[in-house]
């Protein structure tokens, strides 16, 4: 009788080992979907008293805003980018747009001054991308009057901290292409990089016919893992499974 193959128990293991993980995954960000207060050990971020600026900084989950608050965000958003959208090949729409401000899993960074009135406002979500846990900055919009005076990036460093606090392996966002504003604030100021499952990298020959690009930052956790993992890889060029 010949010798058995170890090749089937080999698989069934690594199997439940990503099955194991990806429930991990889903475990944090569960975990951090339930905060009352993701700022809650962050005082000193609740306050921007710089360049002018005297702001106030809440984090809440869109359920927990005043309508006027996200009528406001809505506002914004339109006013700063339904241009770029509609030079894209997305295009805009108001229904979808306000959908996905207020979606259950939406959190709202918002910064406000000493009248109460909203200047700046982030929407982002703990989520699962690919199969790993990420902070999705889904917007970041300043009023006119705030820009250029640290904010966006100060606001941009409280997200980072929350996806550290959450155990979050990176912060995501995407950028159109052509917003070379966007694209500098990312990728110059905040040290963002493109991530591996941006469409031009994960399909390089058609890379020109996309209008956006997927950039990320690694978490402390997710630089640990990442380099974790480089020493147990052989020094050939990286695969991009997410492709």
């Amino acid at each position: 009788m010949g010798r058995k193959s170890n090749k089937g128990k080999e698989k069934k293991k690594r199997r439940k080992e990503e099955q194991a993980k990806l429930a991990a995954s889903f475990t944090l960000v569960e975990a951090a979907n339930k905060q009352e207060d993701p700022m809650a050990t962050m005082a000193p971020f609740k306050k921007y008293e710089r360049n002018g600026l005297n702001l106030d900084i809440e984090c809440k989950k869109v359920a927990e805003l005043d309508k006027d608050t996200v009528d406001w965000a809505f506002s914004i958003t339109k006013n700063n980018m339904q241009t770029l959208y509609e030079e894209s090949n997305w295009g805009w729409n108001d229904r979808l747009k306000k959908e996905e401000l207020t979606e259950d899993k939406a959190w709202f960074l918002v910064a406000r001054d000493q009248e109460g009135q909203p200047t700046a406002f982030s929407h982002f979500r703990f989520d699962m991308d690919e199969e790993e846990e990420v902070l999705y900055c889904y917007e970041i919009q300043l009023m006119k009057t705030a820009r250029r005076k640290g904010l966006g990036k100060f606001m941009m460093q409280i997200l980072q901290l929350l996806a550290n606090k959450a155990q979050m392996l990176k912060v995501m966002v995407t950028v159109f292409k052509m917003n070379t504003e966007s694209r500098d604030f990312f990728l110059k100021a905040l040290k963002f990089e493109l991530d591996e499952t941006d469409p031009g990298l994960c399909d390089p020959m058609e890379a020109d016919e996309y209008c956006y690009e997927i950039l990320s930052k690694k978490t402390v956790l997710g630089a640990k893992k990442q380099q974790e993992g480089n020493h147990c890889c052989s020094g050939g060029p990286h695969n991009h499974p997410h492709c």
